[in-house]
């Protein structure tokens, strides 16, 4: 496992070792890694960065990778264990598909891709940098052994970008909450230990190539989502739902400052929220229920004082009090039209 510490990497780690196999995690050390994996030091992005890994003994069946940053990090890894490790898994992004990304009508997977990426590049933005990504685990491995993971909203405990942490430590406040509607508007997400479970299946069945990997379309709705946060926090909370339009007009950003969260209507959500997943779910991608990522999550996070990590490399979420009150001073009730779940 490079990284293993964090999020993704923590819960691949740990439903690894859960499942009985032996682990070893290598990463900086800046984290304390799961109980009972090996671990092993290096910084990836240094000089002879990856020292302690070349020194290892080798002979592994799989190394699951999930960096974001300059794809030549995960070509040198890649090189460097091809031929000590049987299969790359790497954990991409359904980023890297060149905009709009696809969603309804069938799975994704052989759409199209941006452009401009490469093995050996340095940083350059996310989209890219993933699908470099990609391009390196190919490169080192070749298409049969290597297997590339295009994530969706990835949610649940240990989550260090935080976007349910914020709704969870925003409802527990409590008062008036700006609930962005419609409440039946269907979500899409996947939980870390989910996309862990599906991705060890895949190992031991050898899969290979990409695979769209997020719940089916409506595995929730925001008013589910929200409504959970409200039951868990046992908070005095009044969700004011409100119309997209008013957000909108009130230069609220979707998506970043109120998380998860899409308006119908706009490009994002189709690729966000109405993903096709049917090549997941027909090779063993099992969901659990929404109300147990939110309950999971909040213990998690009041367990560590209820401010979550946050990753240097994403930009803060979350909408400021002085702006939500304004929305809201401003807010007219949220129509109920309804929505069809896909």
């Amino acid at each position: 496992m490079l990284g293993g510490t964090e999020f993704v990497g923590r819960a691949v780690a740990e439903a690894a070792v859960a499942r009985g196999w032996e682990v070893t995690v290598f990463h900086r050390g800046r984290h304390q890694p799961p109980s009972g994996v090996r671990s092993l030091h290096g910084d990836r992005t240094a000089p002879d960065g990856l020292a302690a890994l070349a020194a290892g003994p080798g002979g592994w069946d799989a190394v699951v990778d999930t960096w974001s940053a300059e794809p030549r990090a995960v070509l040198a890894a890649a090189r460097l264990l091809r031929g000590r490790a049987a299969r790359y898994v790497y954990v991409s992004s359904r980023s890297v598909y060149a905009w709009p990304w696809p969603s309804e009508g069938g799975p994704a997977e052989a759409g199209a891709v941006v452009e401009g990426a490469a093995a050996d590049a340095g940083p350059t933005d996310y989209a890219r940098d993933k699908r470099g990504g990609e391009l390196a685990a190919v490169e080192a491995f070749g298409e049969q052994n290597s297997l590339l993971v295009r994530a969706g909203l990835i949610l649940g405990p240990y989550e260090n970008v935080g976007r349910l942490p914020w709704w969870l430590n925003r409802i527990a406040r409590g008062g008036p909450v700006l609930a962005p509607g419609p409440r039946e508007l269907p979500v899409q997400f996947i939980d870390a230990r989910d996309l862990a479970g599906w991705l060890l299946g895949a190992v031991e069945r050898s899969l290979s190539g990409p695979y769209d990997l997020v719940g089916p379309p409506g595995h929730t709705t925001m008013g589910e989502l929200l409504d959970t946060c409200v039951r868990v926090t046992g908070a005095d909370t009044e969700l004011r739902w409100t119309d997209p339009e008013v957000i909108l007009s009130a230069g609220i950003e979707p998506w970043t400052q109120l998380p998860v969260w899409v308006p119908p209507d706009d490009e994002l959500y189709a690729a966000a929220h109405r993903t096709d997943v049917s090549r997941a779910l027909a090779t063993g991608l099992e969901c659990r229920p929404a109300a147990e990522t939110v309950a999971d999550t909040w213990h998690w996070l009041t367990g560590i004082g209820g401010e979550p990590p946050r990753r240097p490399d994403r930009p803060p979420v979350g909408l400021d009090p002085e702006a939500e009150a304004e929305a809201l001073a401003g807010a007219r009730p949220c129509r109920q039209t309804p929505v069809v779940r896909p």
